[in-house]
C-alpha cells in the first residue's frame, strides 16, 4: 500500500495591526455621546479608561474616533470591546473593500466614503468603519470631517426620532450620510460630463479624450465602491426574522431597505453617465473622422484638378525637336487658355456631383 506523505505546513503570520492609509498626520481622538430620549451627554477627547467609566449599559452610546494612526489606542479599545483580531485588522487596513459581517455578537460594517476634490479633477476617498453592539455604536474615520455634523446636531437638539431609537437607527443615519456623499460626487462630475460632451462637438483637441478617460476611471471606481455596498444593504434588507444580525431591530430593517433602494438609484445613474461618456467619446472620434474625410476630399479634388494640367505641362516639356504646336505664334496663350477652361469645367463637374 502506498504511503501518503504530508508536507509541513507553512507558518501563518498574524494579521498586521497597523494603519495603511494616507492620512498619517491625523491625530487620533475619541468623542462620546451618551444619550436617550430624555438626555444627552457629550464628551470630547476621552481616553479608553474614561470611556469605560462613562459608557452606560442601559442607554445608547456613540463613540466616534477621528484618525487611525494611534494603533495602540485602537488595540486598547479593541481589548475593551473584546473585538476579534480580524475586525481590528480590517479597520486599520483601508485597502479592503466594503464588508459586512457579524463576529462575536458584533456587527462590523466597513464602507468607502467618496467626495469630490474642489481643487482638482480628482476625488477624495476615505474608509469609514462601524461596530454595532447592544447599546453601543463605534465609528472609525481616517481623519476629522463633517460627514456626521448634522447627526450630532440632531442628537443635541433632539430633532426627529434619533434619540428615541436605538443605535442601529444611528447606523442607518450615518450610512445615509455616506450615500449622500456619492450623490454629491456624481452631481459634481456630471457638470464636467456636460462640458466634455459640448467640447467633443466643437473641438478636436486630444485633451478631451484624456479628460473623458479620467472621468470614466472615476465612475468605474464609484461603481466598484457602490456595488458591494448595495449587496451588503440587500443582505440586511432581506434578513428580518433571522437571528443573524441581533444588533438590528426588526422595525428598523425598513430603513436599510431605503438605503438599498438609493444604492440601486446610484448605480443606474452611474450607468447612464458612463453611457454619456461613451457617447461623447464616439462623437469625438466620429467628428475627427469626418474632419479627416473632409480634408482628404479637398486634397483629392485639388489633386484631380492638377492631374490633367500636369499632363499637359509634361507633354509640352518633352525635349523633342519636332512638336507641331511649338511653331504656333500664340501657342503658349492657347495652351494656358485650354488649361484654364479645363480647370473651370472640372470644378463645375465636381460641384455638380457635390464632391466638395
Amino acid at each position: 500500500m502506498r504511503k501518503i506523505r504530508y508536507k509541513k505546513g507553512r507558518k501563518v503570520n498574524t494579521l498586521p495591526l497597523e494603519y495603511t492609509g494616507i492620512y498619517t498626520k491625523s491625530v487620533t481622538e475619541m468623542q462620546l455621546f451618551v444619550y436617550d430620549e430624555n438626555k444627552v451627554e457629550e464628551l470630547q477627547n476621552i481616553s479608553t479608561k474614561k470611556f469605560n467609566e462613562v459608557k452606560s449599559a442601559s442607554i445608547n452610546n456613540w463613540l466616534n474616533i477621528h484618525g487611525l494612526n494611534d494603533t495602540e489606542l485602537i488595540k486598547s479599545l479593541a481589548e475593551t470591546l473584546e473585538l476579534n483580531t480580524i475586525i481590528v485588522s480590517d479597520i486599520l487596513n483601508i485597502s479592503r473593500g466594503t464588508r459586512l459581517d457579524e463576529l462575536d455578537d458584533t456587527l462590523f460594517f466597513s464602507v468607502k466614503s467618496i467626495l469630490p476634490n474642489d481643487d482638482e479633477d480628482t476625488i477624495l476617498i476615505e474608509q469609514i468603519s462601524f461596530l454595532l453592539q447592544d447599546n453601543l455604536i463605534v465609528s472609525f474615520q481616517e481623519k476629522r470631517g463633517d460627514f456626521f455634523t448634522h447627526i450630532r446636531e440632531r442628537l443635541r437638539q433632539n430633532t426627529g426620532i434619533v434619540r428615541k431609537k436605538k443605535v442601529d437607527y444611528l447606523l442607518y443615519l450615518m450610512l445615509d450620510s455616506i450615500i449622500e456623499n456619492f450623490y454629491v460626487t456624481i452631481e459634481h462630475k456630471e457638470d464636467k460630463i456636460e462640458a466634455l460632451l459640448l467640447a467633443s462637438k466643437t473641438s478636436d483637441s486630444p485633451e478631451i479624450m484624456e479628460e473623458i478617460e479620467q472621468l470614466r476611471e472615476i465612475f468605474h471606481l464609484l461603481k466598484r465602491s457602490i456595488t458591494p455596498l448595495r449587496d451588503a444593504l440587500f443582505t440586511i434588507k432581506t434578513i428580518k426574522e433571522d437571528d443573524e444580525f441581533n444588533c438590528i431591530e426588526t422595525s428598523n430593517y425598513i430603513f436599510f431597505g431605503r438605503l438599498h433602494q438609493k444604492s440601486l438609484e446610484l448605480l443606474e445613474q452611474i450607468d447612464y453617465d458612463m453611457k454619456t461618456l461613451d457617447s461623447a467619446s464616439n462623437f469625438f472620434y466620429t467628428a475627427q473622422s469626418h474632419r479627416m474625410n473632409e480634408v482628404m476630399k479637398t486634397l483629392t479634388v485639388i489633386s484631380s484638378v492638377f492631374l490633367p494640367l500636369t499632363f499637359i505641362v509634361g507633354l509640352y516639356g518633352m525635349n523633342f525637336k519636332y512638336i507641331p504646336e511649338l511653331n504656333f505664334r500664340y501657342g503658349y496663350f492657347i495652351t494656358l487658355g485650354v488649361m484654364f477652361v479645363l480647370v473651370l469645367l472640372m470644378l463645375y463637374y465636381f460641384k455638380k456631383k457635390r464632391w466638395f
